[in-house]
């Protein structure tokens, strides 16, 4: 199933060995410290290691993802959920003493590859513990309260096809999300000025709503240790796409795709026609 998705993403399966052949090791910014990270020296593709717990979700809901991705690529359905290629588990054995060490890692494409991204932001449509202060240095990760703070300075316009054609995608892929059981994943967003292009994809779907994810839900919804009428950090599944969904159309502003050259007054029935226009754009956005 793997390698027939990458058929339809990868140049060649010779052109994919050859780039996971060469890697580094990579200190992602924004990523857990206990994680191994590693991107390909051609920048293509980048190396995660696999937690037990996300391994055992992806082998439940694997068949879902692949006829999910296959029927949004087969049908041209919007999606932005970055494409996992493989899952492999990698063995070494230490010189000294011979013991030997094992380590699950996925493969995923590189939704940077080959941008010039002036900022770049993990979004998952919640406030609480969402801001980075630290934003010197090229490709620092930012979070919702940077982009929220940013907003009436520097936010980010898309025309309104471009709306439409984001909104659809994440309604499509949350509701797949919600339908495993999943939740928790983020929308990475990259800025690039120079093509005046985003770059969006949903990352970190690995992990399902386990039983521990509802005991921590049930414990701070019903004030045990102090936790009462604080907004749970852990909501189900449910719940998560709707702040996500939320969250989204809020962040990226509309505007016109159309504007009238600035030498030309309009008339005051092409004025009434340009409002009524946008009015029925709007409102068909709203239904969608």
């Amino acid at each position: 199933r793997f390698e027939s998705l990458r058929r339809t993403c990868c140049p060649s399966e010779l052109d994919f060995v050859r780039s996971l052949s060469r890697c580094k090791k990579w200190g992602a910014q924004g990523g857990k410290s206990n994680v191994f990270f590693a991107k390909t020296l051609d920048d293509r593709f980048i190396i995660k290691q696999v937690t037990k717990t996300e391994l055992e979700s992806f082998v439940k809901f694997g068949p879902a993802y692949f006829k999910y991705l296959s029927e949004s690529i087969n049908t041209r359905s919007p999606t932005c959920l970055a494409k996992i290629l493989g899952i492999y588990q990698v063995s070494s054995k230490h010189l000294k003493g011979g013991k030997e060490s094992k380590m699950d890692m996925l493969v995923m494409e590189n939704l940077l590859f080959r941008r010039n991204v002036t900022r770049l932001y993990d979004l998952k449509g919640s406030s609480r513990s969402r801001y980075n202060p630290d934003t010197s240095g090229s490709n620092k990760v930012l979070l919702d309260q940077n982009l929220i703070e940013a907003m009436p300075t520097s936010p980010i316009f898309v025309g309104s096809k471009a709306k439409r054609l984001l909104e659809r995608a994440v309604w499509n892929d949350t509701s797949f999300l919600a339908l495993i059981d999943v939740m928790d994943y983020s929308l990475l967003v990259g800025v690039d000025e120079e093509k005046h292009e985003l770059i969006l994809g949903i990352i970190d779907f690995m992990r399902q709503y386990t039983w521990d994810k509802h005991l921590e839900t049930w414990v701070k919804t019903a004030g045990i240790l102090g936790g009462q009428n604080t907004s749970p950090t852990v909501i189900s599944p449910q719940q998560y796409k709707k702040r996500f969904r939320k969250a989204m159309t809020a962040y990226f502003l509309m505007v016109p795709d159309q504007w009238s050259p600035p030498t030309i007054v309009p008339s005051g029935s092409q004025t009434d026609l340009c409002e009524e226009n946008n009015n029925s754009t709007q409102s068909g956005l709203l239904q969608q």
